[in-house]
């Protein structure tokens, strides 16, 4: 059983050891060459061009993740276009998931347009991967209201039914570095050409949750759960509670977008949401396990 080490001074503590379900790792290697990928990745250059953008290691994640009582993340790569790229970001997050398989999962990144993206999609399932993403189509060159171009990729993915974690984007509001075009209008017309595969929607949806009032979008979004990474740039926290009531608690992924946020303040500002406390394990844990299909290896 994973025992909680919060050290965080007055916090709230969860009813769970909770599973982080979206963070970010980089490579050594890739940290070293940053100003190369800025000039040849325009999307990473969009994320990464403030010199306060945070590329880091295991041994970053691991230390937050001990001090704040976190029983496990996922860790994701980068959206990039260039499928080698993709392929050695892989093989490192493959590695660091071996070396700490109770603590880390990982999620293998493949560019969906390019047509090798099959082998690389197999290379990931044969070295462990819990699934895939995040695919980001503005960073990697597609359009989700296209899908033919990235059907193959697709069908693999349902093949092998593993979940897809998407970047997604709101069609109003304020605009943010990387904010892109993968707005609901475009994720449902994907979603109506791949109803079988099991999408993961970063950054709630783009909003799509809130239409899923609507009963015909709720038939194509059947598939789907919505992750809460970023949330502090993008909505009010109370965005928990309420989509608790719209989509349910079961569809619900605790993310933080770490480093990106903090793990430690992100929680707390989740456990003040005024979200159930009967929601609570299931969104900070459970539906982790389920959605990734993680070994019994944290508490319940």
């Amino acid at each position: 059983m994973y025992v909680m080490n919060n050290l965080i001074s007055g916090a709230i503590l969860p009813p769970v050891a909770p599973i982080d379900a979206h963070t970010h790792l980089f490579p050594p290697e890739f940290v070293a060459m940053r100003d190369r990928l800025l000039a040849s990745d325009p999307w990473f250059c969009q994320a990464f061009g403030s010199p306060r953008a945070k590329m880091i290691g295991e041994d970053t994640l691991l230390q937050s993740m001990d001090t704040v009582g976190y029983a496990m993340s996922v860790v994701v790569g980068w959206p990039w276009r260039d499928q080698g790229l993709c392929r050695e970001h892989n093989a490192y997050l493959a590695d660091v998931a071996r070396r700490f398989p109770d603590r880390i999962a990982w999620l293998g990144i493949v560019n969906p347009i390019l047509p090798d993206a099959d082998p690389v999609i197999a290379s990931c399932v044969e070295a462990g991967a819990a699934g895939f993403g995040e695919l980001n189509a503005d960073g990697q060159g597609f359009d989700w209201a296209e899908p033919t171009a990235i059907a193959s990729a697709f069908d693999a993915f349902r093949m092998v039914d593993l979940p897809v974690l998407i970047h997604t984007s709101e069609p109003v509001g304020h605009l943010y570095p990387g904010k892109g075009h993968a707005t609901p209008d475009r994720l449902l017309v994907s979603l109506a050409a791949f109803p079988d595969v099991r999408f993961v929607m970063a950054h709630w949806g783009g909003g799509l949750p809130f239409y899923e009032l609507m009963p015909e979008v709720r038939v194509l979004t059947r598939n789907v759960v919505y992750d809460s990474a970023a949330s502090t740039y993008l909505y009010d926290f109370s965005i928990f509670p309420a989509l608790e009531g719209i989509v349910g608690a079961d569809r619900i992924l605790y993310g933080t977008d770490f480093p990106v946020l903090a793990q430690g303040k992100f929680l707390q500002r989740v456990l003040g949401s005024g979200m159930s406390v009967a929601a609570l394990p299931d969104v900070l844990s459970r539906n982790a396990q389920r959605v990734f299909r993680l070994k019994e290896r944290v508490i319940s």
